[in-house]
Parts: C-alpha cells; sequence; structure tokens
C-alpha cells in the first residue's frame, strides 16, 4: 500500500503514489547510476532524514521499484527491472526541471549522480554522432566525472582515464550546458578553469550536451 492513496483509478495517480513522496525520486535517480549501500544513499542526499530515508527504501521495496541485494559481503539497494523502467521519466523530468533552475543557491550542492543524471538528460545523440570520439574530466566542485563519447554511445562515471580535455567548474555548468554562457567566455572569465588539454575543446562539450533554458 502506498503511504498516499489519491483515490483515484489512474496510471499517473498510481505512478504519483508510488515515486511521489519526498526523495522517492531522488532515491530512484542515485540508483539509475550504480546500486548503492544505505550509506552511500545517505551521504548523497545529505539533507534526508535518516528515518525517511529508511522509510522510503522500505516503501520502494514493497511497490516492487528497488530491492536489497548482497554484493562482496555487503547489502547494496538496486533498482528491479520494474524500477529502470523509469530512467526515461527521470530523464525527461530532468530536462522539464532544467528549465527554471535558475542561479545556484550557496547551500546547493552539487553531487556526482545529480551531476550524472544531468549530464545524461542534457546529451545530445546526433549531434555527438558528428563529433570525434572525446573524452573529458570534469570537476564539478567536489564532484569529479570521467565523460566518454563515441558516437551516440556515453559513459559517464566517477572513473579516470585519459581524456582530450580536463576542466574545473560549478554551478557554471549549468549555464554552458543552457547556452547562456559561450565556452570561450566561460574559459575567459574563469568560470571554467581549463586545466590540461585543448581548450576549444569546451565548445564541443557544449555542443554535445545541451537543454535549452
Amino acid at each position: 500500500m502506498a503511504a498516499r492513496d489519491y483515490g483515484q483509478y489512474s496510471g499517473i495517480s498510481r505512478a504519483v503514489e508510488l515515486i511521489g513522496e519526498r526523495w522517492a525520486l531522488l532515491i530512484v535517480r542515485d540508483l539509475l547510476v550504480a546500486p548503492r549501500r544505505y550509506g552511500e544513499l545517505a551521504a548523497g542526499l545529505p539533507r534526508i532524514p535518516s528515518n525517511i530515508l529508511a522509510a522510503r527504501l522500505k516503501e520502494l521495496q514493497a511497490a516492487g521499484v528497488i530491492r536489497r541485494a548482497p554484493r562482496s559481503r555487503v547489502i547494496v539497494y538496486e533498482l528491479t527491472p520494474y524500477g529502470r523502467e523509469l530512467e526515461p521519466v527521470v530523464l525527461a523530468l530532468g530536462a522539464w526541471g532544467f528549465k527554471a533552475m535558475g542561479e545556484a543557491r550557496d547551500e546547493q550542492v552539487i553531487t556526482p549522480a545529480s551531476m550524472i543524471m544531468d549530464l545524461r538528460s542534457a546529451f545530445q545523440p546526433a549531434v555527438a554522432l558528428e563529433l570525434p570520439a572525446t573524452a573529458y574530466a570534469a570537476r564539478l566542485g567536489d564532484a569529479e566525472l570521467f565523460i566518454r563519447v563515441n558516437g551516440s554511445a556515453l559513459d559517464v562515471s566517477g572513473g579516470e582515464g585519459p581524456v582530450d580535455i580536463a576542466f574545473a567548474t560549478g554551478p557554471a555548468i549549468h549555464r554552458l550546458i543552457s547556452g547562456e554562457l559561450a565556452p570561450r567566455r566561460a574559459i575567459e572569465t574563469g568560470q571554467v578553469e581549463v586545466l590540461r588539454g585543448r581548450g576549444e575543446l569546451l565548445g564541443r562539450f557544449a555542443s554535445t550536451f545541451h537543454l535549452a533554458a
């Protein structure tokens, strides 16, 4: 039984009953990146009270969206096949919500999982098909991402490897993705710092990942 019952016989109302409670969809978002232990989920959602996290995990398990699984002698939470069907929904919501983001507030953080999903939302495979394969390293606040684009294939992870360009930035990455901040201007004003590689490749990044604000 869902925590909230809207009393309507409708697919949308049922979906909201299952994943519409506060924090539930962000838990799903983070598990779309990778299975996580309880502590990893808590660390990725620093404002979630522990009792709420426990309650949401229990509700999502009861709904068949997530499950507990043993991994190397620890228990992780992972999406079920039913839960993974939410990926296009989450990506579409991310693209839709991007239009209303505005400027970042001082207390807001960028987590690795949130940025990975934002990049997945912004990825333009049709554009990438016309560009050479490129690897990027992006330091976004405390998040460090390794981004590989090869045609219409995208891989974003917290790993590392050889890259064509490495850069550091913060919330300005969202202005870059929206087209509000031109790549050259971003570098000139110090909003993006090129750590190594060719700075002009930041323009390729901005073309490959784009969401209209």
